[in-house]
């Protein structure tokens, strides 16, 4: 399971919801994306993990709500991706050497 070490924390960084799997190590994420916060803690950010299915994530149950500096600690590649708009949707590709984030709707990589 996770262990916080909070050394890339951000004030008032807002609620994510991600999947249990990546919060409990067995995934790592994959998928991450934002939309219209659902309240005034929400920041949008929703994460996905490598191995998580659709049956797995259309449980409500295998889902839950951390604040984006524990995304941080689990993956600190998404600290880059913070301030991106809503509607952003973005893949976590590892080639072997470096971690970086693919536009699903351009195909364009980030930097």
């Amino acid at each position: 399971m996770f262990k916080s070490r909070k050394k890339n924390a951000m004030e008032n960084a807002g609620g994510t919801v991600i999947t249990k799997s990546i919060y409990e190590g067995q995934s790592s994420l994959k998928w991450i994306y934002r939309e219209s916060p659902s309240n005034k803690n929400d920041n949008g950010w929703r994460a996905i993990g490598d191995t998580d299915t659709q049956e797995y994530m259309d449980d409500p149950q295998n889902s839950i709500v951390v604040d984006f500096n524990t995304l941080v600690e689990i993956e600190p590649a998404v600290l880059k991706i913070y301030e991106l708009p809503v509607g952003t949707d973005l893949e976590l590709v590892y080639d072997g050497k470096e971690r970086y984030f693919v536009d699903t709707n351009t195909g364009e990589r980030l930097d």
